[in-house]
């Protein structure tokens, strides 16, 4: 008869989960993992096939916590949905420094280049109904957007910036309104800066 495991596959993604929190992905190797569990680690290789795969499980489990972040914000009802969405990312910057990092600072050179705009497709669903502009266009829109909310959200989580919230909502209510109106106005020019 095997013996019987000490942890639980969810136990054990959930220490991977807070030591990345604290330490980043990089501590999620074989002895950080047990050490953290205050055992070997065994355990680990007795549910999951290599460290590769926890690390895996990490990143699923801080997307789902992401989701969590934008949900909440969007269902607050504080502000439009699509800058809700923004203000979450920044948030989840802020409050989650070593996930945010995981999931939108880490090296894809490896990850397909392909444009796949399925998972943006509701925020291009906002940004059309409130502009108008077509789905190409509020794609374009989209992806203006975001250089400015990743910036912000990189520059705070690497310390660079403590910006407030209200300040961080006026700086995106400014970009969108400049955005919008250069965009609805047919003005693509580059300006003469």
């Amino acid at each position: 008869m095997p013996p019987k495991l000490k942890f639980t596959r969810e136990e054990i993604i959930q220490t991977a989960l807070a030591l990345t929190r604290e330490k980043g992905i990089g501590a999620v190797t074989a002895r950080g993992l047990g050490k953290a569990l205050g055992s070997s680690p065994q355990p680990v290789f007795g549910l999951f096939q290599n460290m590769e795969e926890v690390q895996r499980e990490v990143l699923k489990a801080s997307e789902s916590l992401y989701q969590r972040y934008l949900q909440k914000e969007i269902s607050a009802g504080k502000m439009p949905p699509y800058k809700a969405s923004g203000m979450a990312y920044i948030r989840f910057a802020e409050e989650e420094k070593e996930l945010f990092k995981l999931l939108f600072m880490r090296d894809r050179s490896a990850e397909s280049k392909e444009e796949n705009r399925d998972p943006i497709r509701p925020q291009l669903e906002m940004i059309q109904k409130n502009t108008g502009l077509s789905e190409d266009e509020a794609y374009l829109f989209h992806l203006e957007m975001w250089v400015c909310v990743h910036g912000i959200a990189a520059m705070i989580a690497t310390n660079y910036l403590a910006w407030n919230a209200d300040f961080i909502s006026s700086v995106l209510t400014d970009f969108y309104l400049g955005l919008q109106s250069r965009r609805c106005l047919g003005r693509n020019d580059h300006g003469s800066y």
